[in-house]
C-alpha cells in the first residue's frame, strides 16, 4: 500500500471520522464500519483533510480550473478545505455549497458562495458513496444551474458496495451522469491497513463478510 493511503487511514481513525461497529448507511444497509466527516471539528483536522483531497485532484485533474462544490452539511468543510489547499498549491478556485432550505429573503436562492456560470465544469466533494443516493441527490440540486456540467466527484472512501445493480456504486454513477468518481482510499486498503495489527482480526472479518453481500460484482 502507498505510504499516503496508510497516512490517510491512520489519520481517519485517529480523527474519529473511521469507526468500526453497528452502523446504518443513508442508504438503510446495516454496515460494519462508518465514515463520517462530521467528526472532524479541529482546524488542524480540516486542514489535513483538505490537503489529501488537494492531492487527490491534483494528482487526478492537473491544475484543470473547476468550481467545488459541497453538499450540506459535511461537504461545506470538506469543499472549503480543498479549495484553501489547492490555494495554497498555486491553484486558485471558487467553491460554492447548498442550503438545506431555500432562503426567502436578501438574496434568496440555494446557493452559498460562487454561482457557477454557464460554460464552467464544476467538482462535487463528498465524504463517502455507498448506493449512490447522495450523489444523486446533489445531482438534482446541481441540475438547476443552466449550462453547467460536472467533471468528476472526489470521495475520501470508496466502499466497493453494490448500487442499485449488482455493480459498484461508483461505477453506476459514472455510467448514469458520465463523470469519474475518485477516491483516496478504499475498503480494500482500509482491510490491509487493518491486517496489519492481529487485534483488528474481528473488524477484518465483519467487514470481509459484509463485502460478500454487499460488495459489488465488479
Amino acid at each position: 500500500m502507498e505510504s499516503y493511503k496508510r497516512e490517510f487511514i491512520a489519520f481517519l481513525e485517529g480523527a474519529g471520522v473511521l469507526k468500526f461497529g453497528d452502523f446504518t448507511a443513508k442508504s438503510g444497509r446495516k454496515i460494519p464500519y462508518f465514515v463520517n466527516a462530521g467528526m472532524i471539528k479541529t482546524g488542524d483536522q480540516i486542514t489535513k483533510m483538505g490537503e489529501f483531497y488537494a492531492k487527490a485532484y491534483a494528482d487526478k485533474l492537473g491544475d484543470k480550473k473547476t468550481v467545488l462544490y459541497g453538499p450540506a452539511y459535511k461537504g461545506i468543510s470538506l469543499s472549503i478545505s480543498a479549495a484553501v489547499a489547492l490555494s495554497r498549491k498555486g491553484l486558485d478556485l471558487p467553491f460554492f455549497f447548498n442550503r438545506k432550505e431555500v432562503k426567502d429573503h436578501g438574496e434568496g436562492g440555494v446557493f452559498v458562495g460562487y454561482v457557477p456560470q454557464a460554460g464552467e465544469e464544476v467538482v462535487i466533494i463528498e465524504d463517502v458513496i455507498t448506493a449512490g443516493t447522495a450523489i444523486r441527490e446533489s445531482m438534482e440540486i446541481l441540475s438547476h444551474l443552466q449550462g453547467v456540467k460536472v467533471a468528476a466527484t472526489f470521495i475520501m472512501v470508496d466502499r466497493k458496495e453494490k448500487g442499485q445493480t449488482e455493480n459498484g456504486a461508483m461505477q453506476e454513477i459514472e455510467e448514469q451522469f458520465g463523470f469519474p468518481v475518485y477516491s483516496v482510499v478504499d475498503v480494500y486498503d482500509i482491510i490491509e491497513y487493518l491486517e496489519e495489527d492481529p487485534k483488528n482480526e474481528e473488524n477484518v472479518t465483519r467487514i470481509k463478510n459484509y463485502l460478500a453481500v454487499n460488495g459489488a460484482k465488479k
